[in-house]
C-alpha cells in the first residue's frame, strides 16, 4: 500500500509494505518486503532496506545506508553520510553506514556517517553515534557509550 500523498518513484519495493502519508521515496531505492515506512519519511537512491523494517514518521535514509531485515528506527531519528559537509562541495565523500540485522534506533538519535550498528544492538533515544556499535549491545547517551549487553 502506498498513501496516494507520497511520491514513490522506485519500483524495488517488496509484498506487504505500506508507505504512509507523505513520504519519498528516489528511483533507485530498494525497499523489502513486510515494511512499515510511516509519514514524512525520506529514502534517497542508493539505500537498500532489508525485509520486516519500520521506519517511524520523520526519518531521512540518505545515499549510502543500508538497513538490514528486521531493523526498527524510532521517529525522527537522524542519518548523515558525509564527516564534512560543505554546501556545493564538488570533492565530498560518501560515507557508507550499516544498520545490522535486528537493531533498534530510538527516537532522535543521531548516527554519524560511517557507522555500523552491529546485530540486535539497541541505540537510546536521543543519543548521538561516534562510533561503531557491537551486536548484542546497549548504547546511549551524547556522545553514546556502551552500557551493557543485550
Amino acid at each position: 500500500m502506498i498513501h496516494p500523498t507520497s511520491d514513490v518513484k522506485s519500483t524495488n519495493i517488496g509484498e506487504n509494505t505500506n508507505i504512509w502519508q507523505f513520504c519519498v521515496v528516489f528511483p533507485q531505492a530498494k525497499i523489502g518486503s513486510n515494511c512499515n515506512i510511516c509519514a514524512q519519511v525520506l529514502i534517497e537512491n542508493e539505500v537498500e532496506i532489508g525485509n520486516n523494517v519500520t521506519i517511524k514518521s520523520g526519518v531521512q535514509i540518505w545515499d549510502g545506508i543500508t538497513i538490514e531485515d528486521d531493523v526498527f528506527i524510532g521517529p525522527n531519528a537522524t542519518f548523515t553520510n558525509d564527516l564534512f559537509p560543505r554546501s556545493k562541495n564538488p570533492d565530498w565523500k560518501l560515507s557508507k553506514t550499516i544498520i545490522k540485522k535486528g537493531a533498534s534506533i530510538g527516537a532522535n538519535a543521531t548516527i554519524l556517517a560511517g557507522i555500523t550498528i552491529g546485530e540486535n544492538a539497541l541505540i537510546g533515544a536521543g543519543s548521538v553515534v561516534t562510533k561503531d556499535v557491537p551486536a548484542n549491545t546497549v548504547w546511549y547517551g551524547n556522545p553514546a557509550r556502551f552500557v551493557r549487553e543485550v
